[in-house]
């Protein structure tokens, strides 16, 4: 069973352990830096506001995710439960990544998401700010992918 599969079963109401394990799946999928494949876990029509662009759809999800990966590069990122109720979910989450120049950044941001009943995230509010870093002051070191089990999370970082 793929990810996108395991996130979609994972449907509301949500209770602590399916929040922070929808949280932890869609995590996982976003290090993929697969756009394709992360544009699964949303409902076809769903609705985004990243920063301050705003999207519809699937396709241009896609495509937003290809034009952010293309710019941010190395991206590894850390979600983390804020909260949960009925069929949303606020994450707290913190990504590094550097630019083509070798400019590093830490990023920092909260999501909201509201799910349909199958499990598909219809609605994504994130906001985000960007801290350029020293390269040195880099905090996520694991090969690119997945984040392994035994990696502190944010809190564990006091990110």
């Amino acid at each position: 069973m793929t990810n996108t599969e395991n996130l979609r079963l994972l449907l509301p109401p949500f209770n602590n352990e399916s929040a922070i394990q929808k949280v932890r799946i869609a995590e996982d999928a976003w290090n993929t830096r697969n756009p394709e494949l992360v544009s699964l876990a949303y409902t076809s029509d769903s609705v985004w506001r990243n920063r301050s662009e705003f999207l519809s759809g699937r396709e241009a999800i896609v495509q937003f995710l290809t034009r952010k990966w293309l710019k941010e590069l190395d991206y590894r990122l850390i979600k983390e439960l804020w909260t949960f109720q009925d069929n949303r979910i606020a994450v707290r989450f913190a990504y590094e990544w550097h630019d083509d120049a070798s400019n590093w950044f830490r990023s920092y941001g909260n999501e909201n998401w509201e799910f349909d009943e199958h499990g598909f995230m219809r609605w994504r509010i994130a906001s985000i700010n960007d801290l350029p870093i020293q390269e040195s002051d880099r905090k996520y070191y694991w090969l690119l992918g997945r984040r392994p089990d035994d990696h502190p999370g944010l809190s564990d970082l006091n990110l």
